[in-house]
């Protein structure tokens, strides 16, 4: 069977890690590479063993060869290389957040469904086996009732005033910065594990350091080079560090969740508890083979992610024996895997439910987005839609 061919356009911090996951899989090849310049692209397709190199985007649009794109850039150019990919009639992969806004989201999600293109977007948690064996039991009722719902997304990558990012300025990164960033990613899973949508929110946001120092000789997103000889400038902060959100799903069930970039020794600490009425469970993604199951009247236990032990719907989402751990690479590998499964069977969004997040999922969190910082603005809980109504 030919190969599905791929083109990639950004290759910063998440790029090269969708050329491993796909690779990985065996009946994808990248034959496509787009970066700023012909020199960089060239560059980095030598680097990545990648036939052919694009110093404008646009042109790899044109290759009649490539299939899918995979936008990799900073979020403020989400938006518009999303909407070119889907005009050339290719299916698409985008970073997260997908747009800047939710009308941004709201018209890609409706350009997507009129062309006809398979569309998702990497929110890459919801991907790991322990997650979708999770999901099957809830969904099977193994813990009754969703009651509760909290936990945190932790960091700690922009502890220091002298930590500095792209994301840090709003007009690349996005009026919102560790909610649109790591809280996106709490929203989705919680949600996808539970199968309910947050339709309430009531937030609380703060920017901890409020002045940061910018190194003239800019360093690599999460990289930890310093210099005592380093020149900086003063820089004012503009977007969050810090939230914390309490939350309403629609079937009346609670939540509340933290996050923040700036907790010393929280290197990328995605975790939840959700309390059901027969029992109660907890993951954390820096320990992802582990779930916590709690009881009242019984001994608490943890499950170890092992295909033997896993529902029927989630074994087909872990590839290795008990014992030999998965974790963040694996997860977006089974992101990869089961999205282009989807195009090599031949299958439409129209007709066919997938198992990965799509454009729908991705409107679904800008809306969140907006809700939230509207909430934090008005300080009043503000209801999850497109035109939304602030209510005390």
């Amino acid at each position: 069977m030919e190969k599905i061919k791929v083109g990639i356009i950004g290759t910063g911090f998440i790029g090269p890690t969708h050329i491993e996951a796909i690779r990985r899989l065996g009946f994808v090849e990248v034959v496509g590479l787009a970066e700023t310049s012909i020199e960089v692209a060239k560059k980095k397709a030598a680097e990545f063993a990648i036939p052919k190199a694009f110093g404008d985007y646009r042109e790899m649009l044109k290759d009649s060869e490539i299939q899918v794109v995979h936008n990799c850039t900073p979020n403020h150019v989400h938006f518009v290389i999303n909407k070119e990919i889907i005009l050339a009639g290719k299916h698409v992969i985008s970073e997260k957040p997908l747009a800047m806004n939710s009308q941004e989201s709201a018209e890609l999600l409706e350009l997507a469904e009129k062309h006809g293109v398979v569309h998702g977007v990497n929110f890459n948690y919801r991907q790991y086996a322990t997650v979708q064996n999770l999901q099957a039991k809830i969904a099977n009722g193994d813990l009754g009732k969703v009651n509760l719902v909290h936990g945190s997304y932790l960091q700690d990558w922009l502890l220091y005033e002298t930590d500095f990012n792209w994301r840090l300025a709003p007009e690349v990164g996005g009026k919102s910065r560790a909610i649109a960033d790591i809280g996106s990613h709490w929203c989705d899973t919680v949600q996808f594990v539970t199968g309910k949508r947050i339709v309430e929110v009531f937030a609380d946001l703060a920017t901890v350091v409020p002045v940061r120092k910018k190194a003239k000789n800019a360093a690599a997103t999460f990289s930890t080079q310093t210099s005592d000889e380093q020149e900086y400038e003063e820089v004012q902060i503009h977007t969050e560090d810090y939230a914390s959100v309490l939350v309403r799903f629609e079937d009346g069930g609670r939540g509340v969740f933290t996050v923040s970039q700036v907790s010393a020794g929280r290197k990328n600490r995605l975790s939840f508890e959700i309390n059901g009425s027969q029992c109660s469970v907890f993951w954390n993604q820096e320990e992802p083979e582990k779930l916590w199951i709690g009881h009242r009247d019984r001994a608490n236990e943890t499950l170890l992610a092992d295909p033997s032990l896993f529902t029927v719907e989630a074994r087909s989402q872990i590839h290795h024996p008990g014992g030999h751990n998965e974790g963040w690479p694996d997860a977006l590998k089974n992101m990869m895997l089961n999205f282009y499964s989807f195009i090599r069977d031949g299958k439409s969004l129209k007709s066919d439910k997938p198992n990965f997040a799509t454009f729908k999922d991705g409107h679904n969190s800008m809306c969140i987005t907006d809700a939230i910082l509207e909430s934090n603005e008005q300080q009043k809980w503000v209801k999850v839609q497109t035109t939304k109504e602030v209510y005390s």
